[in-house]
């Protein structure tokens, strides 16, 4: 049997231990007090046994420092099809972004 994961007030569900936090079609993975950051966009969803999935994921890793302009953020951007590729994607560009900072 299948149990709810259960979210306690002031915490983010989390993925291999960074925060993943959804805003309508836009899901941000990682701290913001980190120097980066990731952002998926779902571009597009299908339907999978009447429940609508992301299709197309656009995948940005971003700088978070706001004294730089928006564009000028993104550091490096691709376009996956379904959500856990993008996944996968996102958490080895960020491992390696941190590392490196």
């Amino acid at each position: 049997m299948a149990t709810k994961a259960k979210k306690k007030d002031g915490e983010f569900f989390t993925y291999k231990n960074k925060p993943l936090v959804r805003s309508g079609s836009v899901i941000y993975y990682g701290n913001m007090f980190d120097k980066y950051v990731i952002m998926m966009m779902v571009k597009s969803t299908k339907k999978v046994k009447d429940i609508d999935t992301a299709d197309e994921i656009m995948v940005q890793l971003m700088l978070t420092d706001p004294e730089i302009k928006a564009q000028d953020r993104i550091v490096k951007k691709s376009e996956k099809k379904g959500f856990y590729p993008a996944l996968d994607i996102a958490e080895i560009w960020l491992e390696r972004a941190l590392k490196g900072a």
